[in-house]
């Protein structure tokens, strides 16, 4: 059975996050999307977890969990949460982001338990622990040994394992001696694969992909997801595959291009300054020439400090993947609004022409790979069905996400390197 999944999601008890972010909603833009596997987010919030078992059921002991209502039947969610851990290491704060897996609420009762003496596990959706990595995963893993935890976003400038401001060079660094227990990095939105490739101490680790979503529109759910292929829907067959690095089961992921992302280039956001690519902010020695403080550095500059390997390197058991855009934005775009206003994605012309493709062709993921380019022409018109292509055929650029900000689209040249293009799904695999 085929799961596309997007494995890390918040729920509204989180800070900065809509208020929409509910079983409900999340359920119904996931259909639109073409998502049919969610994390929870959140679960040790005792609020949101009481909603989601008052929501949710396991499906027949798979460790998955349906709509009790019988509403929504072919969504799955899986029991999932992100902690934040502080620590010192080498005189220097660190803050880091962590994916957490369960395979019931159950164990996410258990967790919250035994996670409160180090931090208010009730104040946020995303709990900030004073606890060293090690420590979390250790105890995690005691919790039961089913559990799955990974870095979140791990290249992000705040708040990952190789951030610029609080990150560590190594995941030995941040894991110590339970790094054994560590088999898959999220890489955010301002990194894919390639760059992730350029690391070859990265290459015993499943690279995965997630939206990280605040709100529950499909610009925002799903915008990353990774694709299974398992023989039933089954937390532990999924989490099996991840461990085993399994290509069988774990067919690709499907990322933004990482120019899209919000950290990708450096540049300093309160004076507007940039995107600055990473030679011209090393000259800069990272130093904003407006004001004099630091660049926010940006996920590729980091990359290219800890890579070991040139561009363009992939590793000969590499998982796929594909660069996507959200349908949304693209519209946006063939109607000349352009996608840097949020508020311009949901308006009613962009809503309109966005289901309109829905009810046409079944969900957004099949519009973006499966649709002819000639069909979609007929329902929305030759700027949409132009800017689809484009994007199949890698042939989309941008104006480089920098300090918060996302990147802009454009229509220009081929990039040099990215995920084969056209067709289905399964010309992926």
């Amino acid at each position: 059975m085929r799961l596309i999944a997007d494995l890390q999601l918040h729920s509204r008890f989180s800070g900065a996050t809509s208020d929409k972010m509910r079983v409900g909603e999340i359920s119904y833009y996931a259909q639109l999307k073409g998502l049919n596997l969610l994390g929870t987010g959140d679960a040790l919030h005792p609020t949101w977890l009481a909603e989601l078992e008052d929501s949710l059921e396991e499906l027949e002991g798979s460790g998955l969990y349906v709509s009790r209502s019988g509403e929504y039947r072919g969504i799955f969610f899986i029991v999932q949460t992100e902690v934040a851990t502080v620590h010192e290491l080498g005189g220097k704060a660190r803050r880091i982001h962590h994916v957490i897996l369960m395979p019931s609420f159950e164990i996410a009762h258990q967790l919250r338990d035994l996670l409160e003496p180090y931090g208010n596990i009730d104040a946020d959706g995303r709990p900030v622990l004073e606890i060293t990595p090690a420590e979390l995963v250790e105890i995690v893993m005691a919790t039961s040994r089913d559990n799955l935890v990974f870095p979140a976003h791990a290249w992000t400038p705040w708040w990952s394992i190789f951030g610029a401001f609080s990150g560590v060079d190594r995941v030995e660094e941040c894991y110590e001696d339970q790094t054994k227990h560590i088999h898959a990095i999220e890489t955010g939105l301002s990194s894919d694969p390639p760059m992730n490739y350029r690391c070859s101490w990265l290459d015993r680790y499943v690279l995965l992909s997630s939206s990280d979503a605040h709100s529950p529109y499909p610009y925002r759910i799903g915008r990353e997801a990774v694709v299974f292929e398992l023989r039933r829907p089954s937390y532990r067959e999924l989490v099996d595959a991840v461990r085993r690095r399994d290509k069988s089961r774990i067919k690709m992921t499907v990322e933004v291009p990482p120019e899209y992302g919000k950290y990708h280039w450096s540049g300093h956001r309160r004076c507007g300054f940039g995107p600055v690519s990473p030679s011209e902010a090393k000259k800069l020695g990272y130093k904003c020439p407006v004001c004099g403080r630091k660049l926010t550095k940006g996920v590729d500059d980091r990359v290219e400090e800890l890579a070991d390997r040139e561009p363009g390197y992939t590793p000969p058991d590499a998982i796929g993947f594909i660069r996507l855009l959200p349908l949304q934005e693209l519209i946006a775009v063939s109607l000349g609004m352009g996608p840097e206003a949020e508020a311009k994605l949901m308006s009613q012309k962009v809503w309109k022409q966005y289901l309109k493709l829905i009810e046409a062709f079944g969900n957004e993921f099949n519009i973006l790979l499966d649709a002819s380019i000639e069909s979609i022409r007929e329902q929305a018109g030759p700027r949409l069905a132009e800017l689809i292509a484009a994007m199949r055929e890698d042939r989309l650029r941008f104006t480089p996400g920098y300090d918060g900000v996302y990147g802009r689209l454009m229509l220009g040249e081929a990039r040099s390197e990215g995920a084969k293009a056209g067709g289905t799904l399964d010309r992926y695999y």
